[in-house]
């Protein structure tokens, strides 16, 4: 309900977003910072209390229903009274045609929603409007001793409510996994799908970025699955469910400093099928991974053997050399016993799948896979291994610090 009684001079703000959690969350930090705040759950909506209301801001979720985002920015921007009105738009990382539509149809900022905490948005804010008046973000008005505090809360409920999150997660993935026919099976995809959209938007506000980043993905992947129910096969329920794990193993790890710095991993393409290479190269780009492509396994054995790779991509059936047989002197490199490797091939029969293992294969992508899928598949490895790392560096301060606090034995001396 609006409040009457605020200050004229009072800057308004207008949040389109379907997730109530994450609504009211927004609602109540810009509150605190002096704005009169309306929410919108759908665009249809939004674009109503834009007339009625008129915002001077517009923080826009571009996944919403009924008007999607783009479509609401469009019709601001042709609108006289709105073409002006600074509208900043939040969506998925890995969606960046969506990102590209919104910027052409008039977006004044976009962001990604699992990297941008509110205090972030504040800052956006401050860039875009007036520095004059309640409300209008001006560096004396941040108020920072609630800001930590508002974290703080937000963060400890979060990791109060992970547990059931995750069960949540792997129900409705057994749902998708019993489904008796496609239409149920893409009703429990859209559940997943909205449950993940929640999680992501959530993370990103605590600044668990690890959580929000892997769940970002996933939410892309889950996106691609209900608009493609054809690609809802054994090999994508297999990638869903080992995300799912993987949040779980990020949910238990969720008290360990958060790294905000992006991955910079040195990873392999190896396959001899042109188009197939880029395949893998293109999906692992949408993930903001470089990547080393190379046609010739014997060429690709020769770099390994000079060079640390962080994960492989192999194609199984290439002249020469097979994939199996590359995996397994792979495997005899000191500086590759552990490094990850995924098959990448159609051959996707028992066989196969037993000599992935027994060559020293970590896992296997089904082609044709979606780009979303091998994405996610390498951000796992990928965010396994440094948290790995983490865990590891964390292990030997703790064990340097209770040797060092020992007293020393009896009778001995300086």
């Amino acid at each position: 309900m609006r409040n009457s009684h605020r200050n004229p001079d009072m800057k308004k703000l207008l949040i389109v977003e379907d997730d109530i959690t994450v609504a009211n969350t927004y609602r109540n930090k810009f509150s605190l910072e002096g704005f009169q705040v309306e929410v919108a759950s759908d665009g249809d909506i939004g674009l109503q209390l834009v007339q009625s209301f008129r915002p001077d801001a517009v923080l826009l979720e571009l996944m919403v229903p009924k008007l999607p985002g783009v479509e609401l920015v469009k019709k601001l921007r042709s609108d006289p009274a709105f073409e002006k009105i600074p509208v900043i738009v939040f969506s998925n990382t890995y969606l960046t045609n969506l990102v590209q539509d919104a910027w052409k149809a008039g977006a004044t900022k976009c962001l990604s929603k699992s990297n941008c905490t509110p205090q972030q948005v504040i800052e956006v804010l401050r860039s875009v409007l007036p520095a004059n008046g309640a409300g209008s973000l001006s560096k004396g008005d941040v108020r920072k001793d609630t800001d930590t505090q508002f974290q703080a809360g937000l963060r400890k409920s979060l990791i109060e409510s992970l547990p059931a999150t995750l069960a949540a997660l792997r129900s409705h993935l057994q749902g998708v996994i019993k489904a008796r026919n496609e239409a149920f099976r893409v009703a429990e995809v859209r559940e997943l799908y909205r449950r993940v959209h929640t999680l992501t938007g959530n993370a990103g506000i605590t600044g668990m970025l690890q959580i929000a980043q892997m769940a970002d993905a996933l939410e892309a992947f889950l996106k691609e699955l209900h608009e493609k129910p054809k690609s809802i096969t054994a090999s994508t329920l297999r990638t869903i469910a080992s995300t799912i794990d993987f949040l779980g193993v990020l949910f238990d790890s969720a008290a360990l400093p958060q790294q905000s710095e992006g991955l910079t991993p040195n990873i392999l393409v190896v396959d001899d099928e042109a188009i197939s290479r880029r395949g893998v190269t293109h999906a692992l780009e949408k993930a903001r991974l470089k990547s080393v492509a190379v046609e010739d396994p014997l060429t690709a054995f020769e770099l390994l053997s000079q060079k640390r790779f962080d994960l492989i991509f192999l194609d199984v059936d290439m002249p020469e050399m097979n994939g199996f047989e590359l995996c397994s002197k792979i495997r005899a490199l000191p500086a590759h016993r552990k490094t990850p490797v995924v098959f990448v091939t159609s051959l996707n029969d028992f066989e196969s799948r037993a000599n992935s293992t027994m060559s020293g294969g970590t896992d296997f992508i089904a082609k044709p896979f979606l780009f979303m899928e091998l994405a996610v598949k390498a951000l796992i490895y990928l965010m396994r291994a440094r948290l790995d790392a983490a865990n590891e560096t964390q292990e030997r301060r703790s064990t340097s610090e209770s040797s060092s606090e020992k007293p020393m034995p009896v009778g001995a001396t300086d």
